[in-house]
């Protein structure tokens, strides 16, 4: 009995076409397997030169200003360990700033350090005196809480470090919801004004550098 053609056709195409997908998913197999392979390849740096070295030219710009400040002297050796600080802390932090953080006026940055700087002159001349001429009874030492207008986390960190390197105030605490900062002052007179010098003297000023 013979065989229809077309049914001897089928017949052969069957194991070619499975043959074909069988290949087929074994090369597909083949690139699956080569791209799970090597899953922590190293991805092309397009960072310029200035980029890798100066994550953040204000956060170095500060972090020698502050050691400087620390330092309460000139000199050419501190300066270089200023700018090794100010270079390599940023750094090997860039890993902690998922985004760069905006800055709205940078104008007011160099105006908000100035003010900074001449009040913790002041303040480290107003807290030798109280330690001096004033006996340890009379401080009127409080926990004064500051209600916050800030948002982002760069500006509260401005605040922060800025009342905790004031001589006199140190920011202890922030509130879960972030939006008080407890400060343990050394001491004031009324609370109601230290509240309104700090959200009008810092506050009002770093709000209007970050957004």
């Amino acid at each position: 009995m013979s065989v229809p053609k077309h049914s001897h056709d089928h017949s052969q195409g069957e194991p070619q076409a499975a043959a074909q997908d069988s290949h087929n998913s074994h090369g597909h197999g083949k690139e699956n397997h080569s791209a799970d392979h090597h899953p922590g390849r190293r991805y092309e740096d397009n960072r310029t030169y200035m980029q890798r070295w100066l994550p953040h030219p204000l956060l170095t710009f500060v972090l020698v200003l502050l050691w400087m400040a620390l330092l309460n002297s000139f000199t050419i050796g501190g300066l270089v360990v200023g700018l090794a600080l100010g270079m390599t802390i940023p750094i090997y932090t860039a890993n902690f700033w998922p985004e760069r953080p905006v800055i709205r006026r940078p104008t007011q940055v160099i105006s908000f350090i100035c003010i900074l700087m001449f009040d913790v002159v002041v303040a480290n001349i107003q807290v030798a005196y109280r330690i001096v001429f004033r006996r340890p009874e009379q401080l009127n030492t409080k926990w004064i809480t500051v209600p916050l207008d800030l948002t982002s986390p760069e500006a509260i960190t401005a605040l922060t470090a800025t009342i905790t390197l004031t001589p006199g105030t140190v920011a202890s605490d922030l509130s879960a919801d972030g939006r008080s900062l407890l400060v343990h002052c050394l001491d004031v007179g009324s609370e109601k004004e230290m509240v309104r010098t700090i959200k009008d003297r810092y506050e009002s000023r770093i709000k209007a550098i970050f957004p």
